[in-house]
């Protein structure tokens, strides 16, 4: 019995060593990274520039893989369902972090248990834009016209349950009033409409609004973050123009499946927290009129969680399900 007993203690310690070893010869081989969205889109060219930046840093090439589908779920899912060594990390992001896990009925993973967050890589603010035949110069102007008659101002989304769509609601929530949501199947649709006049309004990413808003098709009266955009510099903050608490943003930063060791996450954590300073993804980052963020696991882990209850809220007000 203690012939056993010693074997099993060896056997242990031995398993215990080619894991910490494993550990600190890290990485040793290619690193997969997982998109959760189609090639050519904004998280893939954000991704692709940080496995860039990453092969340079780690020494061993960063793979990009695109795994689109259902709102980011199966893409989140391959991750979360991934051996936990390391090699396999992936890209984080508003929907599949914060929102489908409260609006969809089943998805196959847990986003609070299944991942780990390694890093908050950005946050993207919206501008409110209305059209230009619209006769409102401001957010208070904007309010007075939709509270004098409920329901008859439209607002375009990229779809149901996105941020465009959400921050429409919280925006009804918070102004007390009434508008009618028009969804499309994707934003540039709902843009183009906007332009064209068919929409009254639209909350619309910063970088796909700004070439509109420059030819003057559209008006901008707000953006969504608590500090002004470079890019934009005469257009106010919501709070600015009168909401005080409206904040809404797009984000996406790194997570890795759960039981990853923290070894590793926080070597990762080091590396992006690094490539954050360097000044082609601070360039990048800046085109894109998002915001550069960083810092701990810790503090992306709370932003995560902070994110599912401050949209839960406002989901569960407006009723909102998934188409």
């Amino acid at each position: 019995m203690l012939r056993s007993l010693s074997a099993v203690l060896t056997l242990l310690a031995a398993l215990c060593s080619t894991s910490v070893q494993a550990q600190s010869n890290w990485p040793s081989s290619p690193i997969t990274l997982i998109v959760p969205y189609a090639p050519g889109g904004y998280s893939d060219t954000r991704m692709r520039l940080l496995g860039r930046k990453l092969t340079e840093k780690l020494g061993q090439p960063v793979v990009i893989e695109n795994k689109a589908g259902a709102g980011g779920v199966i893409g989140t899912n391959i991750i979360a369902k991934a051996n936990p060594d390391g090699y396999t990390i992936g890209c984080g992001s508003f929907a599949p972090l914060a929102i489908n896990p409260i609006l969809m009925k089943s998805i196959p993973y847990d986003a609070a248990t299944d991942l780990a967050p390694v890093i908050l890589l950005e946050i993207s603010p919206l501008v409110l834009s209305v059209s230009s035949q619209l006769p409102v110069k401001n957010l208070a102007e904007l309010i007075a016209l939709a509270k004098a008659d409920p329901n008859k101002l439209t607002y375009g989304s990229s779809g149901q349950g996105g941020a465009h769509h959400l921050s429409g609601e919280m925006l009804e929530a918070e102004a007390k009033i009434e508008l009618t949501h028009v969804p499309y199947k994707g934003g540039a649709p709902a843009a183009t409409d906007l332009m064209a006049g068919h929409l009254a309004m639209m909350f619309e990413m910063g970088y796909a609004a700004l070439p509109a808003i420059r030819s003057e098709k559209i008006k901008p009266i707000a953006v969504t973050s608590m500090k002004r955009l470079a890019a934009l510099p005469n257009v106010p903050t919501m709070s600015e123009a009168g909401l005080p608490s409206f904040e809404s943003y797009n984000w996406q930063g790194i997570v890795v499946p759960a039981k990853t060791p923290n070894a590793i996450v926080l070597r990762l954590n080091k590396a992006i927290n690094e490539i954050l300073q360097d000044p082609d993804m601070a360039k990048a980052i800046a085109d894109g009129l998002s915001q550069p963020v960083g810092g701990s696991p810790e503090n992306f882990g709370r932003f995560i969680k902070s994110e599912r209850e401050k949209w839960g809220k406002v989901i569960k007000t407006a009723n909102i399900t998934a188409e």
